[in-house]
């Protein structure tokens, strides 16, 4: 089984870049299953119908979330009948879900489970106890799962990947926007990458517009951010699992305009 797991997609320029790049990846890596973190796609900030549905038509299979679910008031209306999943950690009885068992036309299945990490981000539940108990009831319809760690702090990373190794077949991190070059194969086949990096602009600071971010760092003052409007950058991650047993056997960074 080959995963394809493409970074933050932000904005105008990261959506289109995805939407372009995701049919011509599929065929060259002859990807199974297509992952995309989309929290940033519509304008920087969560994500509205439009642009779900302009992914899911390019090849993506699932897209993941993470603080910014509700950045959009639009995801109140797709999130329960999209193949969109927002942290497991959050609150009980938002809507939405925190994992999905994807199957593709060979009959292989994967289990995709997205949560956020707590050190220097809002408050949610706790992510280790909460990986655990979804990790045991997800092994119960496949082997293979995948998870997207929408986290700050590297070491909460690691440690969540140390903390499930050899039970998943890869932890995968979001949300800093800047690619990693940490990708390995933890004792028992799980695939690790700190952070896949982020689709989108990269003349901006994470995405938005440099000179607002300068400003405020200069002036610390509030300014209203905007995503870059220059060239965009596609970041991502192809994973190679044993579909038997669930172990990965391969993980590469990519990286394409």
């Amino acid at each position: 089984m080959r995963i394809l797991f493409i970074g933050d997609i932000f904005g105008k320029s990261g959506r289109e870049l995805a939407v372009r790049m995701i049919p011509e990846l599929r065929k060259a890596y002859q990807i199974d299953f297509c992952v995309v973190n989309g929290e940033n796609t519509t304008h920087g900030r969560g994500i509205g119908m439009d642009s779900a549905d302009e992914l899911l038509a390019a090849g993506a299979d699932c897209i993941t979330m993470g603080n910014h679910t509700w950045g959009n008031y639009e995801i109140n209306s797709i999130i329960e009948d999209y193949p969109i999943i927002r942290p497991a950690n959050f609150a009980e009885g938002l809507p939405g879900r925190g994992s999905i068992v994807l199957e593709n036309d060979k009959g292989m299945k994967l289990a995709v489970l997205n949560l956020q990490g707590r050190v220097y981000m809002e408050l949610c539940d706790n992510p280790f106890t909460c990986a655990a108990h979804e990790v045991e009831r997800l092994k119960q319809e496949t082997p293979n799962i995948l998870i997207d760690f929408h986290a700050e702090a590297s070491a909460e990373k690691i440690a969540l990947a140390y903390y499930l190794q050899g039970q998943v077949s890869a932890v995968i991190g979001t949300h800093t926007h800047v690619q990693t070059a940490d990708e390995q194969i933890l004792e028992g086949g799980t695939a690790y990458l700190t952070d896949v990096g982020m689709t989108g602009p990269t003349d901006g600071v994470i995405g938005m517009d440099r000179r607002n971010v300068i400003n405020k760092f200069v002036k610390c003052v509030p300014v209203r951010f905007e995503p870059s409007k220059g060239p965009a950058t596609l970041h991502g991650a192809v994973i190679d699992v044993d579909e038997q047993t669930g172990r990965a056997t391969e993980i590469i960074r990519i990286s394409g305009k």
